[in-house]
């Protein structure tokens, strides 16, 4: 604790304006001695009616509420800081009013949802182990064989850039009652939760947005809130939580409450690690440094001087209480349970539409085979109608038998076959047979056989007459045999 060791600025008068009696007497372990039993639970105060000009008047902030009138001066700095629009003349009760309506209007359905069913991100960070995580095991493991470790803390080993922090903070005592105490604890608490959630979401890589997530999730350094138990430290911390960081789980709430208990555990030692980590990330951020200098600051040298065993009992009493979804006021069980109906509908309307596509895609494959098996069935029948309609159209042109008979080539028969008796004769034979088959009625018989014997009666003159000389008649028949008849 370098800065405890500093000796404390000199004045510059001749006497001390203000002296604090028996400081010298009094050790570094025994400025709270008066106070060893202190009562987290809510302070039972009367209360007193107080005028409206008096409440003006005592609009305080910063810490221990030991500030006023700072925002007066920095009104273009004023918007980029906190939320409170004008700390100076805004009551305590009024803030907090203000600041659950800023959360009301800020907190969006959709993008909890988001991270509610998409928790991989989530799942990753929530396994990060920052550094007090092994310390912290490490203390609980020696616990049983050190008790005076398990009262004092672990010891935290500081590097040369937090040393040297601690040297240029200026030694000096705070004179707080035990209200301003109480919100002291409070705050710091309230503030350990914001960078606990800091540090995990980032893995321990700090980056440009490490200022605004601090000063975001911590009502005591966005709204200056003061406090009056610890579960409404946690309601509003959730509460932020789901509404303005990139991660908006619950589950991150109760991991960065768990690991505040941790550090809280492990003594002053850890407490003043943190501190001093916040207090670089807001120094080095422009307009974050004014709450290291209403207060970062006065911690860092606060704490030095504190008894962890006050830490210890903060942490107990910060690991009893518990805090559900409803008791943050935002209706998470109603949107979880109405997002999982609106799910399950959806994936039953998904199975039925699998299934609807399936069935349609069975029926398509039926009417397919069902038209190739009519188109099939279609093809046979028209080409039995094809094959029907050409014998028809066969059976039409084939002339009748009646109608053969009087044709003028077998009018003239008997000279065509006296040259061609052999060509003749087949031909004639085949056109018998043509006529034996096609003839549909047995009717048609006795003509078959008149011409029949009518060719064979004429083939045997064509025989006879073949052996002798041709005569002028059978000339002038061969004429008429070869000239068409009209």
């Amino acid at each position: 604790m370098l800065t405890a060791l500093l000796a404390p600025r000199k004045s510059r008068t001749a006497k001390a304006l203000v002296e604090e009696i028996g400081a010298s007497e009094v050790s570094e372990e025994g400025v709270e001695d008066a106070d060893e039993e202190f009562d987290w639970e809510i302070d039972q105060s009367p209360y007193e009616e107080v005028s409206e000009r008096a409440v003006d008047l005592q609009c305080h902030y910063g810490f221990g509420n030991l500030r006023s009138g700072v925002f007066q001066r920095l009104q273009d700095e004023l918007s980029d800081v906190i939320d409170l629009k004008d700390p100076d003349s805004t009551p305590t009760a009024e803030r907090r009013q203000k600041r659950l309506a800023a959360e009301l209007a800020k907190f969006d359905a959709d993008h909890y949802l988001a991270d509610f069913f998409e928790e991989e991100a989530v799942e990753q960070v929530l396994k990060y182990k920052p550094w007090w995580t092994d310390l912290y095991s490490n203390m609980t493991a020696s616990a049983g064989e050190n008790q005076e470790q398990e009262k004092h803390g672990a010891p935290v080993f500081f590097s040369e850039d937090e040393k040297y922090q601690l040297r240029k903070f200026i030694n000096k005592f705070y004179l707080l009652d035990q209200s301003a105490r109480r919100q002291v604890y409070y705050s710091l608490t309230d503030i350990l939760l914001a960078y606990c959630y800091e540090m995990r979401v980032t893995e321990g890589e700090k980056n440009v947005e490490s200022a605004w997530n601090i000063r975001k999730l911590s009502s005591t350094l966005c709204w200056f809130e003061t406090w009056t138990d610890i579960h409404e430290i946690l309601v509003s911390f959730g509460r932020r939580v789901l509404c303005y960081p990139l991660y908006r789980h619950f589950k991150l709430v109760l991991k960065a409450c768990r690991d505040t208990v941790k550090i809280l555990q492990l003594g002053k030692s850890a407490v003043l690690k943190c501190l001093l980590d916040i207090h670089k990330i807001f120094q080095e951020n422009d307009p974050a440094y004014i709450l290291n200098d209403l207060y970062i600051s006065d911690y860092c040298v606060w704490i030095q001087k504190a008894k962890s065993r006050k830490l210890a009992a903060l942490a107990e009493a910060l690991k009893k209480e518990s805090l559900t979804k409803a008791e943050l006021g935002l209706e998470l069980e109603e949107l979880e349970q109405a997002a999982l109906l609106v799910q399950e509908e959806e994936a039953v309307l998904a199975a039925a539409g699998s299934i609807s596509r399936q069935q349609a895609a069975c029926s398509s494959d039926s009417d397919a085979s069902d038209s190739e098996e009519s188109d099939s069935t279609s093809t046979s029948s028209s080409g039995s109608q094809d094959s029907e309609s050409d014998l028809d159209e066969c059976q039409e042109n084939q002339p009748t038998t009646g109608d053969s008979l009087q044709h003028p080539l077998l009018e003239g028969g008997s000279a065509l076959l006296s040259d061609e008796s052999g060509l003749c004769r087949g031909l004639g034979l085949l056109m018998l047979e043509n006529s034996q088959e096609k003839s549909p009625a047995p009717s048609h018989a006795p003509l078959i056989e008149e011409l029949g014997e009518q060719l064979r009666t004429t083939v045997q003159v064509s025989q006879l007459e073949s052996s002798g000389a041709a005569t002028p008649s059978s000339a002038q028949d061969r004429d008429n045999q070869q000239t068409p008849a009209h």
